[in-house]
């Protein structure tokens, strides 16, 4: 944008700069050739020279032709002035609008400098006429008389210097003052310099200066808009990052309190009651689905808070009789095992719907106990007791974690297991039966030591238990060992036996809490098929779980045994095999 010095008007461009100055203050202003008078419109101004220099009729008339070249008819004036005023001024106004400060203090300078660019209008004009002879003789030759007669000496626009020629004011302008022109000229000794960024030739080096400091101020200017741009992205990337990260650990939170909460419910440990609770659910829920008389279920309840008053298993979910039916089935049939040995009487215990999906270690503790009762050997230790009901149990558990047993299983478990449904493993029978002085140890196997995840070395070890009584002749050994209380992860089972093949391979006898009533009931027939034993024979290839802990128990314990087996287990290890 160019503004002007003069009235302060902007326009946009150097052609526009001209055009104003030209049209506002140059054409608009009409000076007496012969008194200098001005401010005057042009009929006045004729007035004005026919009453006062009427005397002078010869310019008169050259006036009058004057007019004619330089404002035309009344009807075209306007047009033609532009015009004609536009190619005569080109170059002073050029100047002008390349330089605003420089021609605004020449014209400021002086008050005379409007008639004075008058004159240089008309010179210049003259020169136009002058060069196109051929073509305008006739106004060449009237113009040349004229402005010999009326504008001699010629003034200098730019400094006011008067040269007796307009020749030599045409040198003395363009040497002089070159710098104003829009175009120097080419024989001026003058240096041009080329704007490195636009190519702009300058021909001072000041203004170069300056116009390339315009350059680097908008390159500058543009610099630190992108930057501004560019931390602006850089800023919303962090944000963005930084609520991609907040998402995933709130996720990642989530998650974790997902896990951890599917493991408590897995685990008992969700304050959903424990077995009387799911008891009572469970039957309300078969009554509903009319599976349940509620007559049945009225009694089923007065007995189930008969046998939580005294804390003794009701019985109906034992199968006794399996050790026996074992024997005579090994005796009569399975010709392709070459010896078996068998534990010492035991009673199954099958889970109820007060225990389904987490009772399995207590069920396998009333299968052991049921063998312990039935052996003289720990009658002292286990003298006057029964099979507990569950929470019963949990509730020994907890009076052995209070005398000291395993504090750091207590802590784990929140030292409370009545209303609950947590589930107990091998560290917890340990504890319950060293608690009653039944002398005992805990194995584990903690990793496979057989081809395709078999563990060779839990099978040998627990040949070894059964067959330690020393060499038998006879095919069935009925051992006076206790079952041996058998974990792995997410459930446990009883091992009531192994049976050795004729090929020297093994199989386990093992009852599982999760088989029902109905299908031990299938063993207690005289003529027992082999398909029945197939639920408690598991060869070499069904056991491949990661690791597997075992509970055996090898006597009675004094008090003063127990007593160190108690702070033994305050750092609770065990024996691991290999």
């Amino acid at each position: 944008m160019l503004s002007c010095d003069i009235c302060g008007e902007t326009v946009t461009s150097e052609p526009d700069m001209k055009a104003h100055l030209l049209i506002v203050h140059m054409e608009n202003e009409i000076i007496c050739p012969f008194c200098k008078l001005s401010g005057v419109n042009y009929d006045e101004m004729c007035f004005h020279i026919e009453t006062t220099h009427f005397e002078q009729n010869t310019l008169e008339g050259n006036f009058e032709r004057i007019n004619t070249v330089q404002y035309g008819t009344s009807d075209n004036k306007k047009d033609n002035t532009l015009q004609c005023g536009t190619e005569v001024n080109s170059s002073i106004h050029s100047g002008c609008a390349s330089h605003p400060k420089n021609s605004a203090q020449s014209l400021i300078k002086d008050s005379t400098l409007k008639h004075e660019a008058f004159y240089s209008e008309n010179l210049t004009e003259s020169r136009k006429f002058l060069t196109s002879r051929e073509k305008q003789s006739d106004l060449t030759e009237i113009k040349g008389s004229i402005y010999e007669t009326t504008y001699s000496p010629p003034e200098c626009p730019f400094c006011g210097k008067i040269e007796e020629h307009r020749e030599d004011m045409e040198t003395h302008v363009k040497t002089k003052h070159a710098n104003l022109l829009e175009i120097p000229l080419e024989d001026c000794d003058q240096p041009l310099y080329d704007c490195p960024i636009c190519g702009l030739i300058c021909t001072n080096y000041h203004i170069l200066q300056e116009h390339v400091d315009l350059h680097l101020e908008e390159n500058s200017f543009q610099q630190a808009g992108m930057d501004r741009v560019q931390c602006s992205g850089d800023l919303q990337l962090a944000q963005q990052l930084q609520q991609e990260e907040d998402r995933k650990r709130s996720e990642e939170s989530r998650r974790e309190i997902e896990e951890f909460q599917k493991l408590q419910r897995q685990y008992g440990l969700d304050n959903s009651g424990g077995y009387k609770q799911q008891q009572l659910r469970n039957m309300e829920i078969e009554v509903n689905r009319g599976r349940m008389p509620p007559s049945e279920f009225h009694r089923r309840k007065a007995d189930m808070m008969e046998s939580l008053a005294i804390g003794i298993d009701d019985g109906k979910t034992k199968t006794s009789g399996i050790i026996e039916a074992l024997h005579r089935y090994y005796q009569n049939a399975a010709t392709d095992v070459r010896r078996v040995w068998l534990s010492s009487v035991v009673d199954h215990f099958h889970s109820s719907l007060g225990d389904k999906g987490w009772g399995c270690g207590y069920r396998n503790f009333q299968m052991l106990l049921s063998s312990l009762l039935q052996n003289d050997a720990y009658n002292d230790c286990l003298k006057g007791m029964s099979i507990p009901c569950i929470p019963k149990i949990q509730s020994m558990i907890e009076d052995a974690w209070k005398e000291g047993f395993d504090p750091q299983g207590a802590s784990q478990l929140n030292n409370r297991l009545q209303g609950t449904k947590a589930w107990i493993g091998a560290c917890e029978i340990y504890i319950l039966l060293t608690s009653l002085r039944v002398k005992c140890h805990i194995v584990d196997f903690h990793k496979s030591t057989g081809p395709l995840g078999t563990h060779p070395c839990l099978f040998e070890w627990i040949l070894n238990y059964y067959s330690s009584e020393g060499e038998v002749s006879s095919k069935v050994v009925c051992t006076s060992k206790p079952p041996i209380y058998l974990q792995h992860q997410g459930h446990s089972r009883t091992v009531i036996g192994i049976e050795e093949k004729r090929n020297r391979t093994l199989c386990l006898l093992i009852l599982d809490p999760g088989c029902p009533s109905r299908e031990m009931q299938k063993l207690l027939k005289q003529d027992v098929e082999a398909s029945s034993l197939k639920q408690l024979r598991k060869s070499m290839g069904n056991l491949k779980h990661k690791q597997y802990q075992i509970v055996a128990v090898e006597g009675a314990l004094s008090p003063v045994e127990k007593v160190a087996r108690r702070q033994a287990s305050q750092v609770f290890t065990a024996e691991k095999i290999p």
